[in-house]
């Protein structure tokens, strides 16, 4: 009976056993402080996103580094990700599958740092990201299908850019003007070149601001028609030139000799 005995002594004993040594944790990167569902990987010196990030992170701060290029798939393995920020580092590209697998991320914080030009491609997988920031970046130009890839989008941050104020800007500004309540800073967003526009409020331009851009431009094909088609109807206007004065010649040429059209008189003797 001793060994069919009551088993309690011993479960009891496998309890505490677990309590001693608990299940461990999702591992953390050793440059990160890892707490519960955030990663605090900011002013750690990195130079690219830390591999082995906990799968369950929902916010992620990586500010304050030297991250220069987000390559393809850089947070694929974080599918719950709600907050990433890579404030002040020194991102100059962002691969177009770069943010693939974010499709639960809601915020997005890309200041201070270095782009110049962003594809629409690149945001198509954040069907969830309602607030974008891109203050302080190099961005002279920015298609508005950027901003139009991003359903959910409420609020953009678009200050401290050089914005080229040419033609070139307007179908931002069309889409600005459209979007005025997503646009958080729209009294900040200044004019950075041409010289004689520099600190000149975007959102201050109307229509008749862009009359002379909105002209209809030609294509390639319209040049190489004008090209084959200008030198076709040339020939054909010699052509016609001579056909005409070869007929007005014949003409006044038989209008002075109408005999030739007369039947000739035929005398007949009694």
């Amino acid at each position: 009976m001793g060994c069919w005995g009551d088993p309690s002594p011993t479960l009891a004993g496998l309890l505490v056993l677990l309590l001693l040594h608990p299940l461990p944790s999702l591992a953390c990167p050793a440059a990160c402080r890892c707490s519960a569902e955030e990663v605090d990987c900011s002013e750690r010196g990195l130079r690219q996103v830390p591999q082995g990030l906990p799968a369950n992170t929902s916010t992620l701060w990586l500010g304050y580094n030297f991250i220069t290029v987000l390559g393809p798939r850089s947070f694929l393995a974080l599918p719950g990700l709600r907050l990433l920020s890579l404030s002040h580092n020194r991102l100059g590209m962002i691969h177009s599958r770069a943010l693939l697998g974010l499709g639960a991320l809601q915020e997005l914080d890309l200041s201070n740092n270095h782009l110049t030009t962003l594809s629409p491609e690149t945001f198509l997988p954040l069907t969830s990201l309602t607030t974008l920031n891109l203050v302080s970046n190099k961005l002279g130009q920015l298609e508005p299908s950027v901003l139009g890839a991003l359903p959910q989008l409420r609020a953009v941050f678009l200050r401290g850019n050089p914005w080229a104020c040419s033609c070139d800007i307007l179908p931002l500004w069309r889409w600005l003007s459209h979007n005025r309540e997503k646009v958080q800073d729209k009294s900040s967003l200044l004019c950075r070149v041409p010289e004689q526009m520099n600190k000149y409020p975007i959102m201050a331009f109307g229509n008749e601001s862009f009359r002379q851009c909105q002209e209809v431009s030609l294509s390639v094909r319209h040049y190489i028609a004008f090209l084959i088609i200008g030198p076709c109807s040339f020939m054909a206007s010699i052509f016609f030139c001579i056909f005409m004065g070869y007929t007005v010649v014949i003409y006044h040429h038989l209008c002075k000799e109408p005999h030739f059209w007369r039947r000739p008189r035929v005398y007949r003797g009694r």
